[in-house]
């Protein structure tokens, strides 16, 4: 059914499904939920319709994988873009990084010895399983988080993208160190990746901010996004933390000017490079837009929500979800006291958790039933999140009128006096 319809049904499919998505941003800005849940409830409804109507449905998970890495590189590029450097900063940033790390392993290792001791899985086997169910979802975070303080926004901006690159390097390391037979060559070959990734990142960044300052031209911002897709795939190719060039990149062309000091100064023309950052943020938001929105599409098109009704996966799905809200209750209240609301139930799994589940080998698997914690997992963080979004917003929209109410008020107040002096005199 699907592979004959034409292609102007397949534009019109394409443009509906953009317009939708559209609109799903904008009620999410009114209301706080997350566009992302309306995206995988539509690609359920699209799933379970067709289902009924007995048509064939084709296999859209390979296309699934090339989507998400293509959407993972653009969401951590769009973060990398809004980060700034400021020595005021700093701090935040330090702080963010220790959260995002301490979360996302004491979440790992707990939730790794749940799934040793309930279902018999070994524990480095496990930590393949709990590392993806630990890292914060940016591509849900990013777009939700607009009506936070600006303090608390940040916060969560770097976390989320920390907690990315963590969770990818974690998640790798661990699978090399299952297929190894000497850990301390495992621990050698992860760092010295990681340094070699960080030097070749810092000098490629350097390279393309001076050339493609230089191109003439309007095509100039889809080929710098090609050559950073490129980079990426050769990078994993040879094993090298391929996310980390896409970080390092946007953050030098964001700070430049920190970058670029003294001589180096000279090689650039302020007003092109800055003329290539603004046009890249824009491109780099649209197109991770439409990334975004054809990714959950195509993930709630591809689950089956049946899996949900095992006693077993919803028990271990449970417990997976109190380790992660009680890991990550301690290390915010560590290092920002009391004040961690909503950024406890800012925690969402999502693209990335979703990625590296599908990039398990299937000689390591743990059993069918993983697919559904991982599903119960990922839509109850994310319905979690939109109720805290939905309460914080209620909240300020309630002090905000008390406030207004108050100033009413007191002019009020003051406007009786004035007429009775004006009577009185």
């Amino acid at each position: 059914m699907l592979l004959s319809l034409s292609s102007y049904h397949y534009i019109i499919i394409f443009s509906t499904t953009i317009i939708v998505s559209y609109f799903f941003n904008l009620y999410a800005k009114k209301s706080g939920v997350p566009a992302v849940l309306m995206l995988i409830g539509l690609g359920v409804f699209i799933n379970y319709g067709l289902r009924f109507s007995g048509i064939e449905r084709p296999n859209l998970l390979p296309i699934l994988e090339v989507i998400g890495v293509v959407g993972l590189i653009l969401i951590v590029l769009e973060a990398a873009l809004d980060l700034k450097l400021l020595k005021e900063k700093i701090g935040l940033i330090v702080k963010s990084f220790l959260v995002a790390f301490l979360g996302l392993g004491g979440t790992a290792y707990l939730a790794a010895l749940t799934l040793n001791f309930l279902m018999g899985v070994d524990l480095l086997n496990a930590l393949l399983y709990t590392i993806p169910l630990s890292i914060l979802s940016s591509a849900i975070i990013l777009p939700s988080i607009g009506g936070l303080e600006e303090n608390k926004r940040e916060f969560m901006i770097y976390e989320s993208t920390f907690s990315d690159i963590l969770g990818i390097v974690g998640f790798y390391s661990v699978l090399t160190m299952i297929g190894s037979t000497s850990l301390e060559g495992v621990y050698g070959e992860m760092f010295g990746n990681l340094f070699l990734t960080i030097i070749f990142s810092v000098i490629i960044s350097y390279v393309l901010i001076y050339v493609f300052q230089n191109i003439k031209g309007h095509v100039k911002l889809f080929l710098l996004i090609a050559v950073l897709l490129l980079l990426y795939a050769v990078g994993k190719m040879f094993h090298l933390s391929s996310l980390i060039i896409i970080l390092i990149f946007g953050v030098i062309l964001n700070n430049y000017k920190i970058f670029f000091r003294g001589d180096l100064i000279n090689l650039l023309v302020v007003e092109k490079v800055e003329e290539v950052l603004d046009d890249m943020k824009v491109v780099t938001a649209e197109t991770a837009f439409v990334v975004r929105t054809f990714f959950f599409i195509i993930f709630g098109w591809s689950v089956y929500l049946n899996s949900l009704l095992n006693y077993k996966v919803l028990g271990i799905g449970l417990v997976i979800l109190v380790i992660i809200y009680t890991v990550r209750a301690l290390t915010l209240f560590v290092f920002n006291g009391r004040d961690i609301n909503p950024q406890l139930f800012l925690a969402p799994r999502g693209l990335i958790t979703i990625l590296l589940f599908f990039a398990i080998p299937e000689e390591m698997s743990v059993g069918s039933e993983f697919q559904g914690i991982l599903l119960f997992v990922i839509l109850v963080s994310c319905l979690i999140m939109t109720l805290s979004l939905i309460a914080h917003k209620n909240k300020h929209t309630t002090i905000d009128a008390s406030k207004e109410d108050a100033f009413l008020e007191v002019g009020g107040i003051k406007g009786g006096s004035e007429e009775e002096n004006s009577d009185n005199i």
